[in-house]
């Protein structure tokens, strides 16, 4: 339970304000066709989670539970340290010629390497699973991004992505310390 909660909830904290929601709210705005660009996302993002997912399970067997408690803390300050970076949207370009669903399943591009890849990998790796972690973060990617495609042009204005952003960056600071100093024993 532990491992489908907590995988889902950093994949959701680690999208706000990321590249990937303003990627998907540029999406909106070009394409104005929110169902091609949900369904993209949601491919990609099962893909990425699998992915890292996949690496994490792989790891598991090769270093030691202290060790993956460790990454798990590192991982965590990495997002917080990443989400007080600003974000710039990107660039679609107007020369792009292929669909919406196409240009979307591109999210895998931009999320490769990204925050919550990395959260999914040492998610997959503390619990030792290739479908929890995967199949909780890729939800947690799509919840995370479905409000930016359907209000793209009024969330920017309702809500502050750069707070939320940073909100969420100090939340993952907070619990990658705890983390880190309950695993190396420092209290």
């Amino acid at each position: 339970m532990d491992a489908l909660l907590t995988t889902f909830l950093a994949a959701v904290l680690a999208e706000f304000g990321d590249k990937t929601q303003l990627f998907a709210m540029a999406l909106a705005a070009r394409y104005r066709r929110s169902g091609p660009i949900i369904l993209g996302i949601a491919a990609a993002a099962l893909a990425s989670s699998l992915i890292a997912a996949a690496g994490g399970v792989l790891l598991n067997g090769l270093i030691t539970a202290w060790a993956t408690s460790l990454m798990v803390a590192l991982a965590l300050v990495f997002a917080g340290v990443s989400g007080l970076i600003g974000q710039n949207p990107p660039n679609i370009g107007s020369k792009w010629k292929v669909g919406a669903f196409v240009t979307a399943a591109c999210f895998l591009l931009i999320e490769l390497g990204d925050k919550t890849q990395f959260l999914t990998f040492a998610m997959a790796a503390q619990f030792d699973s290739l479908a929890l972690p995967a199949f909780r973060a890729a939800p947690g990617i799509v919840a995370a991004n479905v409000p930016a495609v359907l209000l793209a042009e009024r969330l920017g204005v309702v809500v502050s992505l750069r707070w939320i952003r940073i909100g969420a960056a100090i939340i993952f600071l907070f619990v990658g310390c705890v983390v880190a100093i309950d695993t190396l024993r420092l209290i």
